[in-house]
């Protein structure tokens, strides 16, 4: 039968039953199971068996002779035919051929106090059972001795850390040793006793004088330093570095604080900014073989971080002046604070920088994306954006605000930020389009302060609205092609169809204006785009900054913006065709429709174009317009629209809206986004561009709305992923669901 001792203690055959302990003659004793045939015997007793694998048959022996009697055996591995491996430490038998003599041979040592010390594992075969003895934790692991633990048959000895290893110098201590002031000197004594897994108790601890011993009960170990006279150095004046305890007794430390784990991990921290806790938590454990909790890491991550970033309260107190700086270092840019007049909290934040305003007056298309994210940092509150589009497709920042929280009176100031702004720049205000969600804060401002401009809502949140409402994939594919579709004709034939599958949905669609979201009806020209998730575009970096304070936040866009623009415009002094890369490629495509089109010339304007499959089509190119309304939607002529010009010789590229072109998308990135100096630099800048002129300071305090406690979900949940079925987890263990097998809770 499989025989399952743990023996542990000073005498004969004191046992531990780990397992299923089945003896020859039928009696049963059950334990913690260690696999087949796992004894363990410490001390200086006989047959106390350590026996790690499986051993198949009685008489197959792996002996290890632990300690200053016979029969002290240590069986590591498998054996199924009988041999007998024997390894014994100490004083063994003197015809032993394994016998170390008590010496260090990178494998188990003996120490004068019997101590069975670890220290190096690569060459035992440890079975894969034994989980809770790794040989990567093998050098870090000491036992007591024996007679420590001869508490009777169910007496467990604890897991402790040694202290039998090789101390860096940086860790020694030695009398006379100095320390320019207390803290390091503490700091240095704290760094010991982690490299060297002890605890320390302080005795007394002021400005002249730091004593310590050893946390453990009856260690002689104690520490003395003192002050100079006349100087703050410390110095070590007496140690006792002699130890009768064998180190801590867990896996932590109680020196390992949230400083200490600050300054640890300090160098990687400032050269990855983005290293998780978790990785944190593996190199402490790798380095110093202790294991903390995740609050530790997080905690001394953020101590570190906000001593490198700034904190949350100065962010907020240094707005004014760096309002001040984005406007000396990017001449014509835009920058205001604004506080709450009672209390001076933070309310408002306005940013615009002169090379967007300016690309965006002279180069972009008069469409403008609206949209908003949550800030994850301590004070939360809320980022307005509000973004046009370059000849290319690709978002193009025109103004960003930050508000304490989103509500319809701080919409209506963001536009009427973006309102002056606009105003300020042009001879004749553009006649925008503005697409944004229906929230009544946006739509009141946007008829307050644009009264012209033509309004559309995002398809995006509309569609989601609807598929909460009905929950049919086929009705909202059938949503978003009703929305695209650019007829009258077209739009009914799609309701039609909706009509046939839900009515319901039909009533739902009828109650929307369709001149606010539907292309057919549409009065403005939105070029094909009829979502404003900007931020979902920007996932990538946006969430990354919303964590930040506010200045670092507005310096990560800013350094952003300033990337785009560069390699944008590096990007376009390489293109050799007239229009850009996607109006180039929309032009190529229709002039490949084209060629199966008949046309017939009406006059030295109008044209009828035939097409097999979707009949006839009269195309005007003086006005730029065809009755597929596809020429006038996109600004591109469509595939009847290149037909006509071709017919008649004229070329493609000069009927195209001038943003698409590559001359006047270099224009839209002509101008530079300025870098801004380091914080530090501010009050010399400031004393040189205002010699003459003397400003006072708004002091600005942080808002007072605070994050719930618990860590902020990093990750957007994006629009076309909410509503949807989420996976149900099952455990491996009792069986249940909604939980894995790591975080049961069941009894073992």
């Amino acid at each position: 039968m499989a025989n399952h001792d743990l023996v542990l203690g000073h005498g004969e055959n004191p046992e531990l039953a780990l397992g299923q302990n089945h003896h020859d003659f039928g009696q049963e004793d059950h334990g913690l199971g260690l696999g087949h045939s796992h004894e363990l015997g410490l001390g200086h007793g006989h047959d106390h068996d350590l026996v790690l694998g499986q051993s198949h048959e009685h008489e197959h022996d792996h002996d290890l002779g632990l300690g200053h009697h016979h029969d002290s055996q240590l069986v590591l591995g498998h054996d199924h035919h009988g041999h007998t491996s024997e390894l014994a430490l100490g004083q063994g038998h003197d015809d032993d051929p394994h016998s170390l003599d008590g010496q260090d041979h990178n494998g188990l040592a003996m120490t004068e106090n019997h101590e069975l010390t670890l220290t190096d594992a690569h060459h035992l075969d440890v079975d894969q059972n034994m989980d809770q003895l790794s040989l990567e934790q093998a050098h870090e692991l000491a036992l007591q001795p024996a007679h420590d633990y001869s508490q009777g048959p169910l007496a467990v000895a604890p897991v402790v850390q040694s202290r039998k290893m090789v101390v860096s110098p940086e860790f020694q201590l030695a009398v006379g040793q100095e320390f320019p002031e207390v803290m390091s000197c503490r700091r240095a004594i704290r760094n010991t006793a982690i490299a060297c897994h002890f605890e320390i108790q302080t005795v007394k601890s002021d400005k002249t004088r730091f004593t310590a011993k050893c946390a453990a009960e009856g260690c002689p170990w104690r520490i003395h330093a003192a002050k100079l006279p006349g100087v703050p150095t410390f110095s070590i004046r007496t140690i006792h570095d002699n130890h009768s305890c064998v180190g801590i007794n867990h896996l932590g430390h109680q020196q390992a604080s949230v400083q200490w784990v600050a300054n640890t991990v300090e160098e990687r921290l400032r050269e990855n900014p983005h290293c998780k806790p978790k990785e944190i938590l593996e190199e402490i454990h790798k380095s110093h073989g202790i294991t903390l909790s995740y609050k530790q890491a997080w905690r001394g991550k953020e101590r570190i971080m906000a001593a490198v970033r700034g904190s949350f309260e100065e962010g907020y107190r240094l707005l004014p002046e760096y309002c001040r700086q984005v406007e000396r270092t990017n001449p014509g840019s835009i920058a205001r604070v604004y506080g709450n007049p009672d209390d001076n909290c933070f309310r408002r934040l306005f940013i615009s920088f002169h090379a967007s305003i300016y690309g965006f007056v002279n180069a972009c298309r008069p469409l403008i994306g609206l949209d908003r994210t949550v800030l994850k940092n301590k004070y939360l509150g809320t980022l307005f954006l509000a973004t046009g589009f370059d000849g290319d497709g690709a978002l193009f920042p025109l103004a960003f605000g930050v508000v304490d929280e989103e509500t319809d009176e701080n919409w209506v100031w963001f536009l009427s930020e973006l309102h002056e702004l606009l105003e300020k720049n042009t001879e004749n205000m553009p006649r925008l389009t503005i697409l944004s969600d229906r929230r009544k804060g946006i739509i009141d401002g946007v008829d307050f302060k644009f009264p012209t401009a033509f309004h559309g809502h995002c398809m995006r949140s509309l569609s989601e609205t609807f598929r909460k409402e009905f929950n049919n994939p086929v009705l909202v594919n059938l949503l978003w092609e009703a929305a695209n579709a650019l007829t009258v004709i077209e739009f009914e034939t799609k309701l039609l169809e909706i009509e046939d599958t839900s009515p319901e949905a039909v009533c739902w669609i009828r109650r929307l204006p369709p001149r606010l979201w539907a292309t057919a009806y549409f009065e403005g020209t939105r070029y094909g785009h009829l979502t404003a998730n900007i931020t979902e575009s920007l996932n990538s970096w946006i969430l990354d900054a919303s964590g930040l304070p506010i200045i670092q936040m507005m310096e990560c866009i800013r350094r952003q913006l300033m990337t785009w623009f560069n390699e944008r415009r590096e990007a376009s002094m390489q293109w050799t065709t007239i229009l850009v890369p996607a109006a180039e490629r929309r032009v190529q495509e229709a002039i490949e429709r084209a060629r199966g089109y008949q046309v017939a010339r009406a006059n030295e304007a109008e044209f009828e174009v035939i097409s097999p499959h979707e009949g006839t089509n009269i195309v005007d190119i003086r006005n730029r317009c065809c009755l597929c309304r596809g020429w006038q939607l996109y600004g591109v002529p469509c595939a009847h629209g290149v037909a006509a010009l071709l017919s008649c010789r004229q070329n493609v590229h000069r009927y195209t809206e001038s943003c698409f072109t590559v001359a006047t998308y270099r224009k839209t990135y002509s101008q530079t986004i300025h870098p801004i100096p380091d914080k530090t630099l501010w009050n010399e800048t400031s004393d040189q561009g205002q010699a003459e002129e003397t400003k006072v300071d708004i002091i600005i305090n942080p808002p007072k709305s605070l994050r719930p406690p618990g860590r902020p979900r990093k990750k957007r949940i994006r629009a076309e992923d909410r509503g949807r079925i989420k996976r149900v987890v099952h455990c491996s263990r009792c069986n249940q669901t909604g939980h894995f097998r790591t975080t049961c809770a069941a009894p073992i």
